[in-house]
């Protein structure tokens, strides 16, 4: 299969639906209606999720917004995670899927993902039965170095199939899936590279610096904290870009992935979350601006890996 639909240029996440608090508070489905609404109505159509998000919560919500809308309207990733897997299934990957269909309130997922690389080649192999068994749009992996992507590649060709997507953790703070050719090789390959916490996680949006930190005891705080100082330098410089095309500073952020050539994944928790993550689409940043955010973000030589992540060398 031939997979038509034209992917926006952003993706929103909603990983933060599945309250545990990793990625911020617990948010009722009241409160995420009008996001959804709003990033519909403005043609922000392609949402990304996983079972592990919640164990099933932020899948359900989705859900519940997706029966009243066409399926052909909304884009869907979601991802199969080895940590999650039946081990009493005989494939737990068209076991997770049709799980997360029933859930999605869909009989069709655009893109699925293996999430991470806890004994990939099996689960890719595994995959590659299930797009056989069920019309998926686009095959993907995440959490992958160069190496892992390559072998996942060859085993779906081996199955005459095609990896279409990678998802990875890239911004300003962690450059390492292009250092490492992995954009490189996906451009070559046609393989649409999403990256997510292009933001990281809001330490990058302008709204935390050393006299605004991060809520005590959060997640985010653990992470970013003992740097915002070293980040506060990088957001003055991403200010200052901002103040050049008159938007906000978690803009910039996202526009330059969009330069990158990448399709970042933008976290919607509020609803001027969505509208902000359309204007960045029309931001175009100069070659000048895109050097210097990157060498303000190189300088701040800041370890952003978070507990599930490696750095893709």
């Amino acid at each position: 299969m031939t997979y038509d639909k034209k992917l926006p240029k952003i993706a929103l996440g909603a990983w933060a639906w599945g309250n545990d608090n990793t990625f911020g508070g617990e948010l009722s489905i009241d409160e995420l209606c009008p996001i959804y609404d709003e990033a519909m109505d403005l043609g922000l159509n392609l949402w990304d999720t996983a079972f592990a998000y919640g164990m099933g919560t932020s899948e359900k919500v989705l859900g519940e917004f997706l029966k009243t809308t066409p399926k052909e309207d909304y884009i869907i990733s979601t991802k199969f995670t080895p940590q999650c897997a039946d081990p009493q299934s005989e494939n737990a990957v068209t076991a997770m899927l049709e799980n997360s269909m029933n859930l999605l309130n869909t009989d069709f997922i655009d893109i699925f993902w293996i999430h991470n690389t806890v004994d990939a080649p099996k689960w890719t192999e595994k995959l590659a039965l299930t797009a056989k068994e069920y019309d998926i749009g686009m095959l993907g992996v995440s959490n992958h170095n160069l190496e892992e992507i390559k072998e996942a590649n060859d085993i779906l060709e081996d199955n005459g199939l095609e990896l279409k997507a990678v998802q990875n953790h890239y911004s300003l703070l962690n450059r390492s899936s292009e250092t490492s050719g992995i954009l490189d090789y996906c451009k070559k390959n046609d393989i649409t590279f999403f990256a997510y916490m292009v933001l990281e996680q809001g330490a990058l949006s302008g709204k935390y610096d050393t006299k605004h930190p991060f809520p005590e005891g959060s997640d985010r705080a653990m992470a970013y904290g003992d740097s915002l100082d070293k980040i506060e330098e990088l957001n003055n410089v991403l200010g200052e870009v901002a103040a050049n095309h008159e938007v906000n500073i978690a803009q910039i952020p996202v526009a330059w992935a969009i330069a990158k050539g990448t399709l970042p994944i933008v976290g919607a928790t509020k609803k001027h979350h969505v509208s902000d993550a359309f204007k960045a689409c029309e931001i175009t940043l100069s070659k000048d601006e895109i050097d210097m955010i990157e060498k303000a973000g190189d300088e701040v030589n800041v370890n952003t890996i978070r507990f599930w992540e490696k750095e893709m060398k």
